[in-house]
């Protein structure tokens, strides 16, 4: 691993261990967080048309709750992630839950077994940029052939980043990594064409993704947001400005 490589990486597992010491468990439970990860894997699994055959790699898992919603409509969900609370917060839930089809591994670095599809689910804006530039290979390879890989990560262009700059900056960064950033969605998608994947980008939201983790018990109020959204990422022009864009890249 590169000397660029090695801080950033230990930076973000001291955040995210902090993260799942217990604010995340608490926070990712409230409905309104809820209802966004159920939306999100409805989403995903329209959107990629898999069904119950498939299996599904998640990078960056965190606590699984994302995942964990995911299980019970595939095939199984492997989560892998850096830190070790998280992971082992995904694995009490699962066995809470009684889902038998998941596995949750620690560390960097995925299994060496092919998946349908492969996820990361705001994950790629928290790599450096080293490791961001050799992800399209590396996806590549963890797919069968036609297997697919979907992304959600903040917009550098994103009109709500800039209001919450401004206005609640202290906010801002209580939810942010100290090496995160936003990134560009053309930009991700010039990097997995050049890779040989068919890509399709687009916004999944504008503004009820940042309603849910500021009020993260109002459950009414993503909803309506959430119904606001569907209409608003459907705008040329406006949609670009958008909180995360998403990328759909098929081997």
């Amino acid at each position: 691993m590169s000397d660029d490589v090695s801080p950033v990486l230990a930076r973000e597992l001291d955040y995210h261990e902090r993260l799942y010491a217990g604010f995340a468990q608490s926070h990712f439970a409230r409905p309104a967080v809820r209802a966004l990860r159920a939306h999100m894997v409805e989403h995903i699994l329209r959107l990629t048309g898999l069904g119950r055959e498939a299996r599904v790699l998640s990078l960056g898992c965190g606590i699984g709750d994302t995942e964990l919603v995911m299980a019970p409509q595939v095939c199984e969900v492997v989560g892998v992630d850096l830190s070790p609370s998280a992971i082992r917060q995904a694995r009490e839930d699962a066995a809470r839950a009684g889902i038998p089809n998941v596995r949750f591994l620690e560390g960097a670095d995925p299994p060496a077994e092919t998946f349908d599809l492969v996820i990361g689910i705001f994950f790629l804006h928290h790599l450096p940029d080293t490791l961001l530039q050799a992800m399209p290979r590396r996806i590549h390879d963890l797919l069968v052939p036609g297997g697919q890989f979907y992304c959600l990560d903040p917009s550098r262009q994103r009109l709500s980043g800039a209001i919450g700059s401004l206005l609640i900056p202290k906010l801002m960064k209580k939810y942010q990594s100290p090496d995160e950033r936003e990134l560009d969605g053309g930009e991700l998608m010039a990097l997995f064409t050049r890779e040989g994947f068919r890509c399709r980008g687009g916004y999944y939201d504008f503004v009820s993704s940042p309603l849910a983790g500021l009020f993260p018990g109002w459950r009414f109020g993503y909803a309506c947001a959430r119904r606001v959204d569907d209409l608003i990422v459907r705008v040329p022009g406006l949609r670009r400005l958008g909180s995360n864009f998403e990328l759909l890249a098929i081997r």
